[in-house]
């Protein structure tokens, strides 16, 4: 997930995923709200109808352990959501059911990004005051709406490489008039490519790996900035502040 701002890329984030079988979806959304300690309302889903601990329809408070939604969720568009509550083992993995799935840490450094891009007063003292209380849900609303867009792409150009991934929702995307599609939207012409890098590109939409990089003479989408992957800690900190 990345945040851009005024055209350019400040932050990026590594996320879980929805499940194949609930894949995050694509299109444009929209971001207006921030909610700490938010309730959960139990999808009549299958897989919610196998939980234990929990009944379909039942809201489940904020703060239980039962809430699978962590310290902030960031409405999109029901019924999917930017939240946290992911364990770091979690992140880069099918992760969620349709939400874009963040660690308590990570979430709480987006929505501060996100106040910040939207005009919004929230400093870190009323964030950390926010989450320490638990049980109380807090909505902040946004100054300004803030688009959210979500794709599906297993082939792009980044930072001067092709980046092929496995098209884990079997999209069928992986094909070579994909791939030459991407390459010429930046300006590669394929047929122009040495043998041997053709050949690579080819043998790597078969390929069952999760990823294969390969050099093109082309810049693309930027390279991540400050990449968060998950690995730091979520501190609930009490309402005095201290750790």
């Amino acid at each position: 997930m990345d945040l851009f701002k005024d055209g350019s890329l400040v932050k990026s984030y590594k996320v879980g995923i929805g499940t194949p079988e609930f894949p995050l979806p694509t299109g444009m959304r929209d971001a207006d709200t921030i909610i700490f300690n938010p309730t959960w309302t139990v999808p009549d889903e299958e897989w919610a109808r196998e939980m234990n601990n929990v009944k379909v329809g039942e809201t489940v408070e904020a703060g239980s352990k039962n809430n699978p939604l962590g310290w902030i969720k960031v409405p999109i568009g029901l019924p999917n959501l930017i939240h946290g509550g992911k364990a770091p083992a979690k992140i880069g993995t099918f992760a969620s059911h349709g939400c874009v799935g963040l660690t308590n840490a990570q979430i709480k450094d987006f929505a501060m990004r996100l106040a910040e891009a939207s005009g919004t007063d929230l400093n870190e003292t009323e964030a950390d005051e926010y989450i320490a209380a638990k049980t109380k849900t807090k909505d902040v609303k946004l100054k300004q709406t803030v688009p959210v867009e979500l794709r599906y792409e297993t082939i792009v150009v980044e930072d001067g490489k092709l980046h092929i991934y496995k098209d884990v929702y079997k999209q069928e995307t992986n094909t070579e008039e994909n791939l030459r599609s991407v390459l010429s939207k930046n300006g590669v012409n394929f047929e122009e490519l040495p043998a041997q890098t053709k050949a690579q590109m080819l043998r790597a939409l078969k390929a069952p790996k999760n990823e294969v990089a390969i050099a093109v003479t082309a810049k693309g989408y930027p390279a991540p900035v400050e990449l968060d992957n998950g690995k730091g800690k979520s501190t609930r900190t009490s309402a005095n502040h201290s750790q």
